[in-house]
């Protein structure tokens, strides 16, 4: 789906138009960035916008009839607010703020912008591409790297949610390379392989066969934080499967 900035008088209005269009026609993941200022009047966090204001439960009514994955990007203060009532399947929630009382001015969206270009900084990885987690990652740490240095309390701390339960994950836990404990979902599977800008190598593989390596790639993370409970056997027979079949899929490239 081609970007469209949507502003005016009418914003709110455009946007829900937006939404509706969208799930008449579905395509490859929408992605909803919001840049702007939020409120809370101690119930609701809202959006700032030219038309109506609007909260996150108008806004979820809106991408609930979506059938594609969508990923929304809120940078303004008070989004945190917004988190639970969008997370969902499907669904990748990056807010600047932990919770609706952090109200003040939120930097975050602008590091988040110079990073999701493809800032060199950002990719982490090193495969010429920045993904929403690594664009995360370098907005959180560039944020807190600015109330340092300005000798500030920070008044904004952003999250990160993909498993759809709701709950939202620090960028300070991604840090740390260690498995998932025992029956707990974690956040951050899906934001790295979701990426706006790709790299030449990554422009040969076709969108199906993107979907295929990532589909795949989930699996053989899955399996090896299940390996304390498999037979060494089993293991390695089921991690030799996935990784033929990955290797096909690269074999395959346009």
């Amino acid at each position: 789906m081609p970007a469209e900035i949507i502003s005016g008088n009418e914003t709110t209005a455009k946007l829900e138009q937006r939404f509706a269009a969208a799930a008449a026609n579905p395509a490859r993941s929408l992605w909803l960035v919001l840049i702007g200022h939020g409120t809370f009047d101690g119930r609701e966090a809202k959006f700032s916008a030219e038309g109506p204001d609007f909260d996150a439960k108008q806004l979820a009514g809106w991408i609930k009839p979506l059938k594609q994955e969508v990923a929304i990007i809120h940078t303004a203060s008070t989004s945190g607010g917004f988190l639970k009532g969008l997370s969902g399947k499907n669904r990748v929630v990056i807010t600047s703020t932990k919770s609706p009382d952090e109200v003040f001015y939120a930097r975050f969206g602008e590091y988040f912008a110079e990073a999701i270009g493809g800032l060199p900084e950002a990719d982490q990885d090193q495969d010429k591409q920045v993904s929403l987690l690594e664009a995360f990652r370098y907005a959180s740490k560039a944020t807190a790297t600015f109330y340092e240095n300005d000798g500030r309390l920070a008044t904004e701390h952003a999250l990160l949610e993909d498993n759809g339960d709701g709950i939202g994950t620090r960028s300070e836990v991604f840090t740390a390379d260690a498995p998932a404990p025992a029956g707990m979902a974690v956040d951050g599977a899906r934001a790295a392989q979701l990426v706006l800008v790709l790299s030449a190598e990554e422009q040969q593989l076709t969108d199906a066969q993107r979907s295929t390596r990532d589909a795949l790639e989930r699996e053989l993370k899955t399996l090896k934080d299940q390996r304390s409970k498999l037979k060494e056997d089993d293991y390695y027979t089921k991690l030799e499967s996935l990784l033929r079949k990955l290797g096909e899929v690269y074999a395959k490239k346009s």
